[in-house]
């Protein structure tokens, strides 16, 4: 039965891909294929085309105003979506519906409407779960799950055959439109999404395109067709909007009759029953390449064994003035030394707290600490940091950081001897810490990731002599950051004498698959090298890197009972060095203000000016102070309650008391100011 492209675009499976389509009618010009801007704008009646690939090339916008505006998927700002309203009535509607796979980005995340009875347990109604695979069996399928926010982790299944209500759970993520277009897009349906970040104004012609748009807009993909036919060895883009119409005749021709061009993500998706395979270099790849894969290459044809997933260490140069990335190999035979580590705060340091070893640090700034029994530091005060778990605490199934944590204070050492005393810091403490290494073992950096929490500071203390030349080996330090699991395919020559692993998203090739292979392919890993990458390719990296591990909790700013104020706020100096043996007045207890470089701004309500006025201390108002004396209330309390409603706000990281702040400056101004002895200022009420 005849359809036209858009149907075949709006219904095909792209995991039932290749399919082969033959042209039944259009209007077109002379010859068989019509290419207008790279892309086919005429087909033949009676032509074949091989269907590789269905892609989503821009998306037509419409604001709440109705404006419709064409997006490229190029385009560079970033995007929220809204969740979808439309409920799923099934697991198998989701599973053909949406893009599924370990991909972070391929994991949604639903809301059961109703109460789910399953062998491995019971969801409840309301419960969110994300569904992170799916397998596809004989007659039905199911997809995998992990139920979220309870613990412990609790992971099921659902048959495609399950029915219900499931609402796409909201998402805080923020998107390209590439990334939307590959991942978010549910087939049969748009997509509502809302501009977080705009393009650079330098950009002037994608800046322009959102300019006057606000809100919300509602996406509608447009799609493209690769294909290929039996004349050529090129790649054919086809708009799915071109006027014919279609016939699907797959089961009647042999797919393998067509050459076939396939980039390396194609064929890293294709089945394992698909390798391995004979390929050869396609004459419209002119990028670069690599000496390794220069040289395998060389003869034109190669050998794709299979695909896999191998883990690669993340690093970066430790260098001021440029800073370099590198992807280094587990099989990396390198020795590395560790160099000091520097945790800005003390929360930094207590997520460094490892199992295996204790961690020795010394401050480099001092902190005076004002919370009742915690602990002050000084600059060259030594800490050690026990053996242990990270002491983030969970609530209700989420993660949170507990506001100090416990370390050892080295007092004194004396005759060879440390004296170790318990103490407590504050996670707000700010300040520096700088690791102290006296571990002179060599590690490989295997055992790095393995024995040590990352990030990591290393030096390579000997290079890795299978290498020509180690890039690593002459750098000053290399900051070790995170492990990634990395898409490759296993290639070599026809005569099997060199092996390469190819990394799939960073070498851009097009390969023309000729024929099925029919040796036996080994077990073993090629040869993998160090690879130096650009500073975009690093945040990519680092952005996916990061995102599919659980953050870690937000790391508090003050104790969420703040402590009363610093006894130096309440009494002068003088006062206060005198206190012991001097009763407290009203004459002699006054209020000293904050201080900021010993000024502070005051305004001059004669003739409107600022100026600056050397701070000194102030004496309390007398019928603030005797109404307080009064009622038995002490200065601690009055100094207090003006910031009671400002601290029970557990977003308010600074004391800031305004109300005495105010109190201040209105002293001032009321009242002369006299200079008093040594040519300091003093307020007389």
């Amino acid at each position: 039965m005849a359809t036209t492209l858009h149907e075949f675009t709006q219904f095909v499976d792209p995991k039932t891909f290749p399919r082969v389509l033959q042209i039944q009618s259009g209007i077109y010009y002379q010859g068989c294929v019509y290419e207008m801007f790279g892309r086919e704008c005429c087909l033949s009646t009676g032509d074949l085309l091989k269907i590789i690939d269905i892609t989503i090339t821009r998306f037509t916008a419409q604001s709440s105003s109705n404006t419709q505006i064409d997006l490229p998927v190029e385009y560079p700002g970033l995007f929220k979506l809204v969740s979808d309203s439309q409920p799923y009535q099934s697991i198998q509607e989701i599973a053909v519906s949406l893009k599924i796979s370990s991909h972070r980005l391929g994991q949604p995340v639903f809301l059961s409407c109703q109460d789910i009875e399953l062998p491995q347990g019971f969801i409840r109604e309301r419960d969110s779960f994300r569904i992170t695979g799916v397998s596809h069996e004989l007659g039905a399928g199911h997809v995998q799950c992990e139920l979220l926010l309870r613990e412990p982790k609790f992971c099921f299944s659902l048959s495609f055959s399950q029915q219900g209500h499931f609402i796409e759970c909201e998402d805080d993520q923020f998107y390209t439109l590439k990334e939307v277009a590959e991942w978010k897009i549910s087939k049969g349906r748009k997509r509502t999404v809302t501009e977080v970040k705009a393009p650079a104004k330098k950009d002037f012609f994608f800046s322009s395109l959102l300019e006057n748009v606000s809100g919300e807009l509602i996406l509608t993909p447009v799609y493209e067709l690769k294909a290929v036919t039996s004349l050529s060895e090129k790649f054919l883009l086809i708009p799915s909007n071109l006027d014919v119409e279609v016939v699907d005749v797959t089961e009647e021709f042999d797919c393998d009759s067509f050459v076939q061009p396939l980039s390396l993500p194609d064929v890293l998706k294709r089945p394992p029953e698909f390798f391995p395979v004979v390929a050869k270099l396609s004459s419209e790849s002119h990028f670069k390449l690599s000496p390794e894969l220069e040289s395998l290459f060389h003869s034109k044809q190669v050998i794709v064994h299979h695909a896999f997933y191998t883990k690669r260490i993340l690093a970066s140069e430790m260098c001021r003035e440029s800073t370099r990335h590198f992807l280094i190999p587990e099989s990396y035979n390198g020795r590395f030394k560790r160099r000091p580590r520097q945790f800005p705060t003390a929360y930094d340091l207590e997520r460094a707290r490892s199992e295996t070893e204790q961690i020795r640090v010394v401050a480099t700034r001092d902190f005076e600490s004002v919370y009742s029994g915690l602990a002050s530091v000084h600059a060259g005060d030594e800490f050690i940091v026990t053996k242990g778990k990270s002491c983030a605490v969970s609530r209700n199934g989420i993660e949170k950081t507990a506001d100090h944590f416990e370390c050892l204070k080295v007092t004194e050492k004396s005759h060879g001897t440390e004296v170790k005393e318990p103490v407590c810091l504050p996670m707000c403490l700010e300040g520096g810490f700088m690791e102290l290494v006296r571990d002179k073992r060599q590690y490989t950096i295997a055992e790095i990731c393995r024995w040590f929490p990352l990030p990591f500071n290393v030096k390579v203390s000997v290079r890795d002599l299978s290498l020509k030349v180690d890039v690593l080996a002459g750098l000053p330090g290399l900051h070790i950051e995170e492990e990634i699991s990395d898409p490759c395919l296993l290639v070599s020559n026809l005569d099997l004498s060199e092996f390469r692993e190819m990394p799939v998203n960073r070498t851009d090739l097009i390969l023309n698959v000729k024929q099925h292979w029919a040796g036996e392919s080994p077990t073993c890993s090629g040869l993998s090298a160090i690879e130096e990458i650009s500073e975009d390719c690093y945040y990519t990296l680092r952005r996916y890197a990061v995102a599919t591990v659980t953050p870690p909790p937000r790391p508090p700013k003050k104790p969420k009972h703040p402590p009363p104020r610093p006894p130096k706020m309440l009494t002068s100096r003088s006062e206060s060095a005198n206190s012991e043996n001097s009763s407290c007045s009203p004459k002699t207890l006054c209020v000293e203000p904050f201080k900021q470089d010993d000024f502070m701004q005051c305004s001059d309500s004669k003739n409107g000016n600022d100026k600056k006025i050397p701070s000194s201390p102030v004496t309390l108002p007398k019928p603030t102070l005797q109404k307080a004396l009064a009622k038995g209330r002490s200065l601690d309390d009055i100094s207090i309650e003006n910031n009671q409603d400002d601290d029970n706000d557990v977003h308010d990281y600074e004391y800031i008391d305004e109300v005495q702040l105010d109190n201040i400056r209105r002293v001032y101004q009321e009242q002369p100011i006299n200079m008093g002895v040594k040519g300091k200022p003093s307020n007389t009420i």
